[in-house]
């Protein structure tokens, strides 16, 4: 507020002696004070002596004449007052806002002018007899006389709406000084006597007409565009109603309604709206892997409003539930083997949890939506366990060959990854568990260092308890190297005091001894193997038995390999040898043909006790075209009945001198009859020892 210009003197005054001032006395003195406040009305002040006036306001309050002073003061200043309005009344809507923003500077600083003269007066006769200070006074009167008009409030009130208006048709104004000028006046004038003006002429009716506005924008515009292009006009429309809260001074209690109603009209209403439009909402783009962006726009603006994000973790959820789906789809199929199922749910967690990560910004409820999502398609049944274990045994046997220690940790997190998804964690050990067997058994892991990263990550996921078993296997491996070793040094040392004796060349034996409960229990019979395989059994028994007493070995035919060497060809000069890496049934078939050139099915199920299943299953792996060691006397892949037959080929021939023959997966053993195939092979043996 500038400050008021008076003339000052400094002439010293004698004391008097106290006189009472009369009626008379008192309006003279009065007259000239009002003559003063009419001065500085006119901006005439240079002229007028502050100690002066001072004194006099002070004299008549002293000598009981404030009822005089105070009711002068307000009838001087109203008159004043009733002509500011009658000129502001008249003036065009055009200069209204400048003239109205004028008057109210001006009266302000006749107040502060006229309050300082009237200090002794607000101190002593205001608070007595419990009168507005003078300074609130001239606010009060000014709101009551010029404010309340008529002509002047309505119009006043209207024009501020208006200059809004403009502004959001994107309609530059002239000067927001005007509009602050106006709204802060109102602000004081409210505080000045405690009414609510501010709210009952400007407030209700700018937050009632910015209410309207937004919801008729907000439907046109969106029925006009995409949901992206919505989502920037919103933010947009935020960060301007912000600004312009600032830059025309509203009240603070305002800024918070009205955020409200523009968030309510702009977010609230077409939230769900947003995330379901067809191509540019929220769960369209979630189909488009570059759209991330997007979809954090979105949830910057839909944030603001909390409730409204849950439409975005529904979309989330879904979209991941739909996605899940079909990779089960394309599974049943057959159209994804099970590494593939699971390469597809850690593309999915990739993809999607970079959505939670960037898009959602890491928010923990969407993240736990996220996984939620994934637990309730992968745990619909078995398969995730069993794909999972699949997945991991195909890693630890060649996909992770030549890897650096931090990138098989890094493929071995992402196991564990979609391991945590797993609801019942027992399912996937007893997968893992089976296919561990084979790797150990078969010597076909990547590495040992790989295998036990990967058992110390479950065990780190889920106890010790859990991979008990586990570090048992390995430790079952590391003792049996440690028993074949000194097994070899054992047959050498008798072979040196045999040296020179006549026996033939024995078969030799290479044994894993492995503890009852750590492996995967098999419960097949033993086969009948060949008498010369049970010689080397019954030495290794005699063996091991000498150095462990009380134990019993039960050895697992059904598991374990051998290398036969066989001669094809049908005379001396056109013999062939080749080293045939076989199973354990294998091996005990195809030494029947040594004694017999051809035999039927139900004469080999005799001589070996192999299990039905399983006997055709590799009576056919030895009768494939790559590998015919055995011909097949009926037609057609399947054995129809115990009468086929089946002749060793001596015509057999291969490039290879070790030729490795595989077995034929279950399904392709399918005959017509009941014995259909069911299942898979089993892996190493559960009890006792695996030739």
């Amino acid at each position: 507020i500038p400050q008021m210009q008076f003339h000052h003197t400094h002439t010293k005054q004698p004391f008097r002696t106290f006189v009472q001032m009369d009626a008379s006395g008192a309006d003279q003195i009065w007259n000239s004070l009002g003559d003063a406040i009419d001065e500085i009305h006119h901006r005439n002040a240079s002229s007028l002596s502050f100690e002066e006036l001072y004194r006099n306001a002070y004299n008549l309050v002293l000598h009981k004449h404030g009822d005089l002073l105070y009711s002068g003061v307000s009838d001087r200043l109203a008159t004043h007052l009733l002509e500011t309005v009658q000129r502001l009344a008249d003036i065009p809507d055009s200069s209204l806002l400048e003239e109205m923003a004028h008057a109210w500077s001006e009266h302000r600083i006749t107040m502060v002018m006229v309050r300082d003269i009237l200090m002794y007066m607000d101190r002593t006769y205001v608070p007595q007899n419990r009168r507005r200070p003078v300074y609130e006074l001239g606010l009060h009167l000014f709101r009551t006389t010029v404010w309340e008009h008529p002509r002047v409030q309505p119009r006043v009130t209207q024009l501020l709406l208006d200059a809004v208006a403009s502004e959001r048709a994107g309609l530059l104004t002239d000067d927001r000084t005007l509009l602050k000028q106006n709204i802060s006046m109102l602000l004081e004038l409210g505080a000045a006597d405690a009414s609510n003006v501010y709210e009952r002429d400007f407030e209700t009716l700018f937050l009632g007409t910015t209410q309207e506005f937004y919801h008729r924008e907000s439907l046109d515009f969106l029925s006009k565009n995409t949901a992206i292009d919505y989502v920037a006009k919103a933010q947009g429309r935020l960060d301007e109603e912000k600004v312009r809260a600032a830059a025309l001074g509203l009240a603070q209690t305002t800024e918070g309604p009205l955020q409200n109603i523009v968030e309510t009209e702009l977010i609230e209403r077409h939230a769900e709206n947003l995330v379901k439009m067809e191509n540019s909402g929220f769960a369209a783009l979630l189909k488009d892997e570059t759209k991330v962006e997007q979809l954090r726009d979105m949830y910057d603006l839909l944030v603001r409003v909390p409730s409204s994000v849950d439409f975005l973790r529904d979309a989330l959820s879904e979209r991941v539930k739909t996605d899940g789906s079909a990779l089960i789809a394309d599974q049943e199929r057959g159209q994804a083997d099970p590494p593939a199922f699971v390469r597809g749910v850690l593309k999915m967690r990739d993809r999607y949890g970079n959505v939670v990560s960037t898009a959602f910004r890491g928010e923990k409820r969407a993240a736990k939506r996220l996984r939620e999502s994934f637990e309730d398609f992968l745990n619909a049944d078995a398969r995730a366990a069993s794909c999972l274990a699949i997945y991991v045994d195909e890693l630890l046997r060649t996909g992770l060959k030549g890897a650096t220690e931090a990138e098989v940790t890094a493929e071995l997190h992402k196991v564990i990854l979609v391991f945590r998804y797993l609801s019942d964690k027992d399912v996937f050990e007893s997968y893992y568990k089976q296919h561990l067997a084979k790797r150990l058994l078969n010597n076909k892991s990547v590495s040992d260092e790989a295998e036990r990263a990967m058992v110390s990550q479950l065990k780190a996921e889920c106890g010790y308890q859990f991979t008990s078993k586990l570090e048992g296997m390995f430790n079952d491996m590391r003792i049996s190297r440690d028993t074949r070793d000194a097994y070899n040094t054992h047959k050498k040392a008798q072979q040196a005091r045999q040296a020179g004796g006549s026996g033939g060349k024995s078969v030799d034996i290479q044994v894993d001894v492995l503890t009852t409960g750590y492996w995967p229990s098999q419960n097949v019979p033993p086969c009948t193997l060949p008498s010369p395989v049970n010689e080397a059994i019954e030495r290794f028994s005699e063996f091991y038995l000498e150095k462990h007493t009380g134990r019993k070995l039960s050895w697992q035919t059904s598991t374990g390999s051998a290398e036969l060497r066989a001669t094809f060809g049908t005379g001396p000069n056109k013999y062939r040898r080749h080293d045939l890496c076989v199973s354990t049934y294998q091996m005990c078939i195809l030494m029947l043909f040594n004694e017999k050139a051809s035999l039927t099915l139900g004469e080999i199920r005799t001589a070996t006790a192999i299990p039905d299943q399983e006997l055709r299953r590799h009576l056919i792996s030895l009768c494939t075209p790559k590998h015919r060691i055995l011909r097949k006397g009926s037609k057609g892949k399947a054995i129809t009945s115990d009468s086929d037959t089946f002749t060793f080929n001596a015509d057999f021939t291969s490039k290879m001198r070790r030729v490795r023959v595989p077995l034929v997966s279950m399904k392709e053993t399918a005959t017509k009859g009941p014995a259909g195939a069911s299942g898979a092979a089993g892996g190493g043996g559960a009890d006792g020892a695996a030739g």
